[in-house]
């Protein structure tokens, strides 16, 4: 997975936010039990990059929920 910027996240709805919030926290689970193997070689350095995807994700979601109760 690639760096997701912003302005992909923006134009998405909440719906497609938390089902690619799903999909990014399986592909973290994955990426750390291959390192507690030790298979993750060159995928070292996704793990950082889907984290913060994910973190980016959550922020927009939490700006949406935010936008509705106002």
């Amino acid at each position: 997975m690639t760096k997701i910027r912003m302005k992909a996240v923006r134009e998405m709805n909440a719906a497609d936010l938390t089902d690619k919030i799903h999909e990014s926290r399986a592909e973290l689970s994955r990426l750390y039990s291959d390192e507690a193997k030790g298979t993750l070689r060159k995928e070292s350095g996704k793990i950082k990059a889907v984290k913060k995807n994910i973190a980016r994700m959550l922020t927009r979601l939490n700006e949406l929920k935010r936008d509705d109760e106002k």
